[in-house]
């Protein structure tokens, strides 16, 4: 595949192949396995009614493709001793995202990244045992990085993860 047809993955120097349509047997898996990350090839075989080695094979597509970026545990934040979530806009030096972004990846409690439109140009989500943690993050460690400009702190008084239930 020639490179200009290889889109860059969300990781600095991953080459992805192109994306391919998905059709509904996919979409089917994809659906099972956002709701149950530990199913099992014969499961999901099972349900999409396809042999394994179909699904084997549909699921090692997709994790190649980049569509599937992973498995993880669902963590509940507040049982888990971080108790404290906020959302935390930045406004930054223009051109300086993938810099930021570096180090934003490196914060204690740093769970989503997003460069954004509108008033103000990152959106980063923590979660931090306590408020006196989310300050010492907010005013030590973020406005300590040369190309955060500014940023304000929405504190999250209650959330709820909207994908399905494993």
């Amino acid at each position: 595949m020639a490179p200009e047809q290889m889109a860059e993955g969300p990781e600095a120097g991953v080459v992805l192949p192109p994306p391919r349509p998905l059709d509904a047997i996919d979409r089917d898996i994809l659906q099972i396995l956002q709701a149950d990350g530990r199913a099992s090839i014969r499961s999901v075989a099972e349900r999409v009614h396809v042999s394994r080695a179909n699904a084997y094979a549909r699921i090692n597509r997709l994790v190649e493709d980049g569509v599937i970026r992973g498995f993880r545990a669902r963590v509940d934040h507040e049982r888990a001793g971080q108790g404290t979530s906020a959302y935390i806009t930045l406004k930054i030096v223009q051109n300086t995202w993938r810099t930021v972004r570096a180090q934003l990846r490196q914060l204690p409690g740093a769970s989503h990244i997003a460069l954004v439109g509108g008033d103000f140009d990152v959106l980063l989500l923590v979660h931090t045992p306590d408020n006196k943690a989310l300050r010492e993050l907010v005013l030590t460690r973020l406005q300590a990085i040369p190309e955060v400009l500014s940023t304000r702190t929405l504190l999250v008084f209650e959330e709820e993860d909207l994908e399905p239930e494993g």
